[in-house]
């Protein structure tokens, strides 16, 4: 479970029943082991409703609760609190770096899905991170040691006004990346660092950006109704193109958190009943 396999734009995006995974045992541990290892896996097939993602919660342990609600509806909407809820096109991000532990697994059900636009992009962001530190380590470097902020007030599941510092990337006590903390939609305009490492940062942060978004890394695919994508969201950071609104709702995914902690209690209790069943 310590491996990891590296992907570009020539990922092979692994893909498993979603009827599979809710009622066989080896099917979900198949799913959890590739999750971790990959970071992306789509299940397929499941019905086109709200709800099945609580029921995939549930198969799990527990979703994670956040300012957003158990699960919450991405749609675009006249009042948009969050530029999901909207039709523009989304740059490469992590989901809520603005918390101090964000969730670490993420979970997107297509439930409707525009005829044109709306195509989903994904990029490794672990892998791009170890180009970073071979092609300029002082880049990788000063992104893995520079604190930034992030904020996010508004008004959904309930109030909120939420706070934090982070790393852009985290690394552990070996220099190797464990987790990305990336989503300008969050990052607030306070950065409270000395004037004379301003500069150096943002070249940096520009060399990360270009790597992440060069077309030898990203990997881009569109959701059908029925497609649950499920990812790292430590990991892979994830966008989406622009789509044409309409009178009508156009797409509609639901979406879900969960935490490493959950996923990896309940990968650990499939392994020992598949392996003591084989």
């Amino acid at each position: 479970l310590s491996e990891r396999q590296y992907w570009a734009s020539d990922l092979q995006l692994p893909e498993i029943p979603f009827e599979e995974i809710m009622y066989n045992d080896e099917s979900m541990y198949k799913w959890l082991c590739t999750l971790k290892k990959v970071g992306i896996v789509l299940l397929t097939g499941a019905p086109t409703r709200q709800g099945e993602l609580v029921k995939l919660g549930h198969r799990i342990g527990f979703l994670r609760l956040t300012f957003y609600g158990p699960t919450w509806q991405v749609q675009d909407k006249a009042d948009a609190n969050n530029v999901a809820y909207t039709t523009t096109k989304l740059c490469f991000h992590t989901d809520y770096p603005v918390l101090q532990h964000p969730p670490g697994v993420q979970f997107l059900h297509c439930i409707k899905q525009t005829a044109a636009g709306g195509e989903s992009v994904v990029v490794d962001g672990f892998h791009v991170s170890n180009k970073l530190k071979k092609q300029n380590p002082q880049a990788y470097q000063i992104l893995s040691s520079t604190a930034v902020d992030y904020t996010d007030v508004g008004v959904d599941y309930c109030d909120f006004a939420v706070q934090c510092k982070q790393r852009i990337i985290d690394v552990d006590s070996r220099g190797q990346a464990v987790r990305i903390n990336y989503n300008n939609a969050t990052r607030d305009t306070v950065f409270d660092i000395p004037a004379e490492k301003v500069r150096p940062f943002y070249a940096a942060l520009k060399e990360f950006d270009d790597l992440l978004n060069s077309a030898e890394h990203k990997f881009a695919y569109k959701l059908k109704p029925g497609d649950i994508v499920t990812f790292d969201n430590w990991r892979v950071l994830h966008g989406r193109q622009s789509y044409q609104s309409g009178s009508e709702v156009t797409r509609h995914l639901e979406g879900a958190y969960a935490d490493w902690d959950v996923v990896m209690s309940r990968l650990r209790l499939l392994r020992k009943s598949v392996l003591n069943r084989d």
